[in-house]
């Protein structure tokens, strides 16, 4: 769900010198987020970017998000905190086809690269995804754990695989 944040910016828009924002998320923002990141709430959200026109009508974008968010811990389920501090640096281009011939280039040596669609420049996307893989993909509450009795417990359970293997053998 990424049309939780409808940042976008027109390239028509944006000054020689380049463009520099700071943007809030909305409360009802806030919630689309959240819901989108399937997390329990997003208290607050914010970006710095900057927005500067390069080579060949290309654009890039650059910028950091800060966020507090609130998550299920993988073992209570209870709320976890948390505060999540992002970069990123996308650059959009209008034909990827001239950016993919590079042959030199290496995929991880700079920004991503994406297809500058309709002269729009799809920040709240952007932000979204980033906050997305930014997350503890395993929250986990201070003192939490996990405590497992296997409903088998009264029989003995072999050592290994083998020695279960070993006692079928005997029985023949």
């Amino acid at each position: 769900m990424t049309d939780a944040l409808d940042w976008t910016e027109k390239t028509t828009e944006i000054p020689a010198g380049g463009l520099n924002r700071t943007r809030e998320a909305t409360a009802e923002e806030l919630q689309d987020v959240a819901k989108g990141l399937d997390i329990l709430s997003v208290a607050s959200l914010s970006s710095r970017y900057r927005i500067v026109s390069i080579a060949g009508g290309a654009y890039r974008l650059s910028g950091t998000l800060s966020a507090r968010v609130e998550q299920a811990c993988v073992v209570s389920l209870e709320p976890v905190a948390g505060k999540v501090e992002a970069a990123f640096d996308v650059e959009f281009w209008p034909d990827l086809k001239s950016e993919e011939s590079d042959e030199d280039s290496s995929v991880l040596s700079g920004s991503d690269v994406e297809l500058l669609e309709h002269g729009l420049i799809p920040v709240g996307r952007i932000v979204f995804e980033t906050l997305s893989a930014s997350l503890d993909p395993y929250p986990r509450r201070e003192g939490a754990e996990f405590s497992w009795e296997d409903p088998k417990s009264g029989q003995e359970s072999p050592s290994n695989p083998f020695a279960a293997l070993s006692k079928l053998k005997d029985k023949r």
